[in-house]
């Protein structure tokens, strides 16, 4: 964020009470206009638990209510002061505040860094410097403000649902974009039990991290929805993901600015980074957050995960009446590999009892209307189904937005909350707000959704999720040689040129145990061909330079040489390729290596993130890793079940588990060879801007590493 300290820690709660919960509010520029920001900020607080304070120098008194000239005069502190002021008269008004003691404020005022005008970008750090000096929390400048239902708290001079009773389901909203998270506010007009809307406006002090942590330790939320788009030091928001996940509150996620334009709107916005997407894919993944790709997506989501609890099974049973409905959620059950187990014994005795010939008792269920048409049969049918110890959660789809259809929800709610599940109402008539909607989304036992696509990608997000928190989190264990790391950074400092040999690369990873093919530097045909005699034949040849990162495409490397003919040859062809490039490179010579054979091809690659630091990737294809683009991507190191996760996530990694008479790689041993590769891509840090092995040939338990390459960074 422009014009903040990155690496300031995150605010504890107690930091952010006066803030977020006040018990006192002033508001300076209030006017008799009642469209003034100010006015409608007061207007915003009428259902506020605590005092509220109107600051108007040249009234007395406004809409009622006592005015005070200035902060000095008011007859307490107040928790919070929202400055409703132009940007001129901000600063003033900010420093009277830190003079009286106030912990927090508000600044609507916009104009500051977002502008990249220098005269702006400081006046915005000096409203930071009274902040910290003070000890005064500052939301702004540039925002719309902040809401607390819990307490009535609208600080806010945007339009906004009224103060209703939260419900143990509330979400709360955190977003970079003040317009966005009002609008998602707006789900409390359906039935969505909102306990907070934050935003951030230009992050000046408060940042959207901030935010998401102090809701990670609030009790009135369930579930935290954030919109984000990025900020200089991710770390924060995956701090404040971690205290989510502590508190086991799911955080979900919906990252926007993921494309070259967005970003750059998004630092024109607020002055955000929006950073690399794959970057935050896996960080957020690894901190267990829950991405959705729409923005439509993000208060559905959260509402279920308010919701849901934790799964009592990872398999759905689909109900419904319509066979279209039923056949479109059995295709997205199998896009986002939710599984649908046909009913047991028990539930498909209920179902065989209950459901004409005519219909289906195989899930997806075709229950047929003579079933939906009474309250006692289809509470029969979905009580069966949800004892069933198959399945933790149903799906149904509300065909008509009727009275009719409404009278129905209490079954499934009732059912849902006898079994301790929740059943999922996926909507599909086009009259989005009709009867049943406000029904289902205030039901603490129904979850929403407007397409079966979403509904079954957040129950797939959930089932993953289980397992995230299933799984041992324990604390990271070394496996490469403490005694790596000095000597890695001595070979590093011991090249003098800005890429290392392969060779070099390759002394590099054998520190940190990672198999390397052996390999001889030879200067003449004759010595390449005693050196591949000593190898055994077939060899390769490969023209060693450190100028020449991509051998292959430079016509450098010579692979299946069976004799001694074919490698003087090959060794020939390389010293007149390298001849004919301009400039000409630094040839150290040719490199001589036995030819392994086939076997899968992984490539493992690690580069340093300005901003989240060393990435490593994996994927399958050695050379047609950029076509196939078959890659998993994670934050290094990492440790040896994250390590097989990847590369079970792959798409092609039905070819590490034997493919047409092929071996089975080992992938255990596959996962522990990407850790130590990971713990070298960790220890290196930004003296290495990337690394690679392509390709590390697999076979069975016969794992190497047959070409390698380390890039030096802007430290080195």
């Amino acid at each position: 964020m422009t014009g903040r300290d990155a690496q300031r820690g995150l605010y504890a709660p107690e930091e952010m009470t006066r803030l977020i919960a006040p018990r006192s509010v002033a508001v300076v520029g209030v006017s008799e206009r009642p469209n003034a920001f100010g006015s409608r900020t007061v207007a915003n607080m009428k259902s506020f638990d605590g005092q509220l304070y109107q600051i108007n120098a040249k009234h007395s008194e406004l809409a009622g209510r006592p005015c005070y000239p200035n902060i000095a005069a008011l007859p307490q502190t107040p928790d919070c002061v929202v400055i409703a002021t132009p940007r001129e008269s901000v600063e003033p008004i900010a420093r009277e505040c830190a003079a009286r003691g106030v912990g927090a404020i508000l600044v609507y005022a916009a104009g500051f860094a977002e502008t990249g005008k220098q005269e702006h970008v400081a006046l915005q750090q000096r409203l930071l410097a009274i902040a910290r000096e003070a000890n005064m929390r500052m939301v702004g400048p540039n925002t719309i403000g902040l809401v607390n239902y819990a307490i009535g708290a609208g600080l806010t001079f945007s339009a906004m649902p009224d103060r209703r009773p939260l419900q143990p389901h509330a979400i709360g909203i955190a977003s970079q974009s003040g317009s966005l998270g009002f609008s998602l506010a707006q789900g409390v007009e359906r039935g969505v039990s909102v306990s907070h809307v934050l935003t951030a406006g230009n992050s000046c002090d408060v940042d959207v991290a901030d935010q998401v942590a102090y809701l990670a330790q609030d009790r009135q939320c369930r579930a935290i929805a954030c919109l984000f788009e990025g900020m200089v030091d991710p770390s924060r928001m995956l701090q404040a993901a971690e205290l989510a996940w502590t508190a086991d509150k799911p955080l979900i996620m919906y990252k926007i600015a993921t494309g070259k334009e967005g970003a750059r709107a998004a630092m024109s916005h607020t002055g955000s980074l929006a950073g690399s997407e794959a970057a935050y894919a896996a960080g957020f993944a690894r901190g267990g957050v829950i991405q959705v790709d729409k923005l439509e997506a993000l208060v559905e989501a959260a509402s279920f995960f308010a919701k849901a609890g934790a799964p009592k099974a990872p398999g759905a049973v689909v109900i419904a009446t319509s066979g279209g409905a039923t056949i479109i959620a059995a295709d997205k059950a199998e896009l986002h590999d939710v599984p649908l187990p046909q009913p047991g014994s028990e539930a498909a005795a209920v179902l065989a009892r209950e459901v004409p010939e005519y219909g289906s008792t195989r899930n997806p269920c075709d229950v047929t209307a003579q079933v939906i048409g009474s309250s006692a049969v289809l509470g029969a049918c979905a009580g069966a189904l949800l004892a069933d110890p198959r399945y933790g959660v149903m799906v149904t789809s509300h065909a008509y937005a009727y009275e009719s259809a409404t009278s129905r929800l209490p079954v499934f709610s009732q059912a849902a909350a006898a079994s301790g599940k929740i059943v999922c109402n996926v909507w599909a008539p086009e009259w989005l707000g009709g009867p049943g909607a406000f029904e289902t989304e205030s039901d603490p036992h129904l979850a929403l959704f407007h397409s079966m696509d979403r509904c079954f990608a957040a129950i797939a997000a959930w089932n993953w999720r289980a397992m995230q928190r299933q799984a041992a989190r324990g604390a990271w264990c070394r496996i490469s040689d403490a005694g790596a790391k000095p000597a890695m950074e001595a070979l590093l400092a011991a090249s003098l040129t800005a890429s290392l040999t392969e060779r070099e690369a390759k002394q590099v990873m054998a520190l940190y145990g990672i198999p390397v093919v052996a390999d001889a530097l030879v200067q003449s045909a004759s010595a390449a061909c005693e050196a591949a005699a000593k190898v055994g034949f077939p060899v390769v040849l490969k023209g060693e330079s450190p100028d020449v990162l991509h051998k292959t495409e430079a016509g450098l490397v010579k692979l299946g040489l069976r004799t001694a003919p074919e490698v003087e040859r090959a060794f020939n062809d390389i010293e007149r390729a390298v001849a004919a490039m301009s400039p000409r490179p630094d040839f150290r010579g040719v490199v001589v290596q036995p030819m392994i054979p086939k076997g899968v091809e992984v490539m493992v690659g690690a580069r340093h993130d300005p901003q989240f630091g060393p990435l490593v990737v994996v994927g399958l294809g050695g050379v047609l890793v950029e076509v196939l683009r078959d890659t998993a991507l994670s934050l290094a190191p990492v440790g040896p079940s994250e390590a097989e996760a990847m590369l079970r996530g792959l798409k092609g990694s039905a070819l590490l588990n034997g493919f047409r008479s092929a071996p089975a790689v080992d992938v255990p041993r596959l996962a522990e060879i990407v850790c130590r590769f990971s713990e070298l891509a960790a220890d290196a840090g930004g003296d290495v801007s990337e690394m690679e092995i392509n390709p590390l040939i697999c076979a069975g338990d016969r794992i190497v590493a047959a070409d390698a390459l380390i890039v030096k960074g802007e430290a080195r």
